[in-house]
């Protein structure tokens, strides 16, 4: 007899349907799985038989032959233990095959018959939606995260007998009923978080904050210790626009496929990523036998923070270079490519010099010209590049500290962002790749960043001299195109142009030296 159930395998962040066909025969009691499966399907022969006897059914000697189709893609992972037990279940006539059809089934069995959560449900939900089945059948604490995905009914099951018990007459376990709204899981989650008031001081770098939330823009910020660059960083996220539903299934597919969800059903928060400078590119952009997102996807649609820039390994850092510039990383493998998404805000942090008080007031700093010179030579030039503003952090004077001195919060910061971002959303109207001044490319650039006759003098002025790359150029353009978006003004002026020129110090710091 021969039964018939549809699951889904992970394919990097996305889900492909599998049938998984199991045909039990005479012969030799035994069971063979075919069709690229890894060392985890492979046993879960084991935990399937377990579960079985365990939940007091018993199963006829037979010789049972599982499939995995498509059979040219490879399968990992523990989510196909409840398609291959339903299967199993239907050869041997304790369940019937009708009330599987349509629905998609995955779930990691225990030896006791629990199902236990699995990676990737809401991508699951998502494949299932796309082949146009009714349902998807999941472990009750993975249905949660699939139930944001419309026009697909998600069941919960929690133990393998309950289920059972179901199926043999007929029927399936209730739906979910209730399913979450973005903006309640939105202001759950914004309650008690940072906010940008309580920045004393810095000025001139929370100006800087502001544009890079406005445009999207890539920044690196240079200052002592304790001048607070990371504190600006973290808060960066918080005045970001809201995440649209389609920004936040593409990040919770992210944060679902390497099982980080955490109970959540839904990611509504720019995420906030900062790993430390130990970091191996592979943990960086992402890798492995059977590929995994890194951290550049983890923070797709949100901010990437890199503290201590130098103290990177160069060719870790070497490898940011496509993600920032195309969205998404390609990895290869002898098996398989998978591409993640990675569309991000770089932030980074460094320190002027090695022992990071050149140019502070009341330090003295003990750095030959030669040290300055290699510490800052750790960042390639390539890679400022692709960084559109350098902001240079002072050391915070003691009167700044004071709480009258306290700046704008995070919600009228993001009022003024989400306001030159709707500015963008208007101008890139028709250009799918294009969301935010700084995803523009040359042509983008030259049909919307048209400068007047003075700031492009001013602009002419300040390349010839210092010597900046076409490409620098063109960051300087984007920048002044949202300092104008910030001042609601149409064109670019003069005083646009020379703010953006005084957001590339390191480039100049280099040529000095």
């Amino acid at each position: 007899m021969l039964a018939r159930v549809h699951s889904a395998a992970l394919m990097g962040v996305d889900a492909v349907l599998v049938d998984v066909e199991v045909d039990a025969s005479l012969g030799l009691p035994g069971c063979e799985i075919v069709g690229l499966p890894d060392s985890a399907v492979r046993e879960s022969k084991a935990r399937v038989y377990a579960a079985i006897r365990n939940c007091h059914l018993e199963l006829p000697p037979r010789r049972l032959t599982i499939n995995l189709a498509p059979a040219d893609i490879r399968k990992d992972g523990t989510g196909f233990d409840l398609p291959f037990a339903l299967g199993v279940l239907v050869t041997a006539g304790a369940i019937l095959s009708a009330p599987l059809e349509g629905f998609l089934f995955a779930g990691e069995l225990t030896l006791d018959g629990s199902i236990k959560p699995i990676r990737g449900a809401l991508s699951l939900a998502v494949a299932a939606r796309n082949a146009g089945l009714q349902g998807v059948v999941l472990p009750a604490e993975s249905a949660r995260e699939a139930s944001v995905v419309e026009g697909v009914t998600v069941i919960p099951a929690a133990h393998f007998s309950e289920l059972i018990e179901r199926l043999a007459k007929g029927e399936l376990p209730p739906p979910l009923t209730e399913r979450p709204e973005l903006e309640s899981l939105r202001q759950a989650h914004e309650e008690g978080s940072s906010d940008f008031s309580e920045v004393r001081g810095q000025e001139g770098a929370k100006r800087a904050m502001l544009i890079a939330a406005a445009g999207g823009h890539n920044a690196v910020m240079i200052g002592p210790p304790g001048s607070g660059k990371t504190m600006l960083a973290k808060r960066l996220s918080t005045i970001l626009p809201r995440m649209a539903f389609e920004e936040a299934l593409e990040t919770s597919k992210v944060y679902s496929a390497v099982g980080l969800m955490e109970g959540r059903p839904l990611i509504t928060q720019r995420p906030f990523r900062a790993p430390h400078h130990t970091i191996s590119d592979a943990g960086l952009i992402g890798g492995g036998t059977l590929p995994r997102p890194g951290e550049v996807s983890l923070a797709h649609n949100g901010v990437l923070f890199l503290d201590e820039l130098p103290e990177f390994k160069k060719h870790v850092l070497e490898v940011l270079r496509q993600p920032l510039e195309d969205g998404s990383v390609t990895i290869s493998r002898a098996m398989q490519t998978l591409t993640f998404p990675s569309r991000l805000m770089l932030v980074a942090a460094m320190n002027p010099c090695p022992c990071g008080h050149a140019g502070s007031p009341g330090h003295t700093c003990v750095c030959t010209p030669s040290d300055v010179q290699r510490y800052q030579s750790r960042i390639s030039g390539p890679l400022l590049d692709r960084i559109d503003l350098h902001v240079v952090v002072p050391a915070v004077r003691y009167r700044d500290l004071s709480p009258e001195r306290a700046g704008d919060s995070s919600a009228v910061l993001r009022e003024r962002v989400e306001a030159a971002r709707s500015i963008q959303r208007e101008r890139f109207r028709g250009l799918p790749r294009i969301h935010c001044n700084a995803q523009m490319g040359p042509k983008a650039i030259h049909h919307f960043c048209r400068v007047d006759s003075e700031g492009a003098a001013l602009l002419q002025n300040v390349v010839d001299r210092i010597g900046m790359s076409a490409r620098a150029c063109d960051r300087i353009l984007k920048v002044a195109r949202t300092i104008a978006d910030l001042d609601g003004c149409p064109d670019i002026l003069a005083r646009h142009v020379s703010e953006a020129v005084g957001f590339r110090s390191l480039d100049r710091q280099k040529a000095a030296a």
